[in-house]
């Protein structure tokens, strides 16, 4: 990068004024410019809440706000994960102390109909059939499990064939990159339906809640935690393969183990717990 034209010139002349006198006096280079702030990412003024789960009521989640896909246990999960995922299972789901924990562990499940020869367990809530939304700002307050081979997740999927229908990874972490934490659109305008997104650094994620927050609208998505916007995803007015997002959505909170992203599995880590205090999701006022 070349220095504006008026620095360069200041700089030329005090080189050649130390010339002239026999000194050494060093260059002025000038100050960098600040980098932009960050864009905050907060609930606009117009919107309400329209649903939300606290998790304050111990036992088994809520019924009425969630469901268990346990779709694929039988034939093996997308991506090549390595998990069972249960269904109704305490040691798997469970709310208590203010939070819905979801537990993974190593256990083989032989017992069950379903079992696919996984050596793992943990549990996929969502709140499909039960709640969905079209736009909206969603912010899900939680905490990560560490370990080589976790891969938690919060996101929405829409309802038809991946990727046509759209998802949406508010969050997204691999165990073997603890302090990575990264948020991802996938639609069919992406090659096999390869995402466009972005990653960011939360040093105490595994240690610390966040609130990892999504703002839906019809013109873009932006992601962020704790109010700061790391990644947006505008639409292009192209057409459906670009935007299939004027259509519900609903949501999913899970860990996988292992697979395609979750890497290679360090057994010692288990069992581990994905902490979620709250789960809450605002629209537009009509």
């Amino acid at each position: 990068m070349h220095p504006p034209k008026s620095t360069a010139v200041y700089v030329l002349s005090l080189l050649l004024a130390g010339c002239a006198d026999g000194g050494t006096s060093a260059p002025v280079v000038p100050a960098p410019v600040p980098a932009p702030a960050p864009t905050p990412l907060t609930v606009p003024a117009n919107y309400q809440l329209v649903w939300a789960d606290e998790f304050d009521v111990p036992g088994l989640p809520d019924a009425s706000r969630w469901d268990y896909d346990t779709g694929r246990n039988a034939l093996g999960w997308h991506n090549r994960e390595l998990q069972y995922y249960s269904r109704a299972r305490a040691e798997n789901s469970v709310v208590r102390d203010g939070k819905l924990i979801i537990t993974a562990r190593k256990e083989s499940l032989t017992t069950m109909p379903d079992y696919g020869g996984q050596k793992y367990s943990s549990a996929r809530l969502f709140t499909q059939g039960k709640a969905q939304w079209t736009y909206g700002f969603v912010e899900v307050r939680a905490k990560l499990p560490c370990g080589k081979g976790s891969w938690p997740a919060i996101w929405m999927l829409g309802n038809g064939e991946w990727p046509a229908a759209g998802e949406l990874d508010i969050m997204e972490q691999i165990g073997h990159e603890p302090t990575k934490v990264f948020s991802t659109v996938h639609t069919t305008s992406g090659s096999g339906g390869n995402g466009k997104g972005a990653a960011t650094q939360v040093p105490d994620a595994c240690g610390a809640f966040h609130n990892y927050q999504m703002l839906w609208t019809t013109n873009d998505i932006r992601f962020g935690i704790d109010g700061v916007e790391h990644f947006r995803y505008v639409n292009a007015g192209t057409g459906v393969n670009q935007w299939p997002f004027d259509r519900p959505q609903y949501l999913i909170l899970n860990i996988a183990i292992g697979g395609d992203l979750g890497g290679a599995v360090d057994d010692s880590i288990f069992p581990i717990q994905f902490e979620i205090e709250h789960a809450r999701v605002y629209q537009a006022r009509p």
